[in-house]
């Protein structure tokens, strides 16, 4: 199984369903191109970089396929993995790119994401000391989650350090320039979509136009009541349920 996770994120987002994950597969977490303590993101090869990178670390690990499971950015390049044949299955958590490409949607998501990340520039110096509040911790996770109480102050805290060592500026402006854009017919795994209801940060229906019409109509649909952007930190065995009863069939 390789597991990738969301845009500014580490791997370290699938902390908590990974004890699970690891009861049935050989897990492989990965951190993405331009991501901290991933490689570095190349603006010439764009966005297939990023599925590049992955690929090769795939490829090192002996995993000629393997189920995945992506949230938000990580979901959309796990379809991309898909798309090349890497996929025995696919679990995708709020996954990126399913608006419609016409609208202003994403740019108005970007906008956000760079606001994001200027504003925790600072707090990452000082990232433990942000998380020891209930008021810290709250706006750390505010565009994730629900739920946030259960979630280790030192994983908010390597979280917020790895917001502010992302490389945001060239990835947005390599999204903007490129869009986003799935050659959905040469998708041939199953497929599961699961989606909370309080996703702030890519709210339904606008974020899954083109998954639910022309991409990927056919995929299972799973919707979860009072859960937000990243199900995996906000209902983490829930969530490994989902994937496990998902990979085992």
């Amino acid at each position: 199984m390789v597991c990738l996770h969301g845009f500014m994120e580490t791997w370290r987002t699938w902390e908590l369903v990974l004890p699970a994950l690891q009861c049935r597969h050989d897990v492989l977490a990965l951190t993405l191109a331009g991501h901290a303590g991933g490689p570095a993101f190349d603006a010439a090869t764009g966005q297939a970089g990023l599925v590049d990178a992955v690929e090769r670390a795939m490829d090192e690990a002996g995993f000629q396929t393997a189920h995945l499971v992506g949230n938000s950015l990580g979901g959309f390049v796990a379809l991309q993995l898909a798309a090349r044949d890497r996929a025995r299955t696919v679990v995708a958590l709020s996954p990126a790119g399913g608006w419609d490409p016409g609208s202003d949607f994403y740019p108005a998501i970007a906008q956000r994401q760079a606001e994001m990340h200027r504003g925790l520039q600072g707090a990452a110096l000082s990232a433990d000391a942000f998380v020891s509040t209930v008021q810290g911790r709250r706006r750390v996770t505010r565009p994730q989650t629900v739920a946030f109480e259960h979630i280790p102050a030192e994983l908010l805290a390597h979280q917020v350090r790895g917001v502010a060592a992302c490389d945001v500026p060239a990835m947005i402006d390599c999204a903007l320039r490129e869009g986003y854009e799935l050659d959905a017919e040469r998708v041939r795994c199953p497929v599961r979509i699961v989606w909370g209801m309080n996703d702030e940060l890519l709210p339904l229906p606008a974020s899954a136009v083109r998954y639910r019409g022309e991409w990927l109509p056919t995929a299972d649909w799973v919707e979860l009541d009072d859960v937000g952007h990243a199900p995996q930190l906000d209902v983490p065995l829930e969530t490994a349920e989902l994937i496990l009863d998902f990979t085992s069939g």
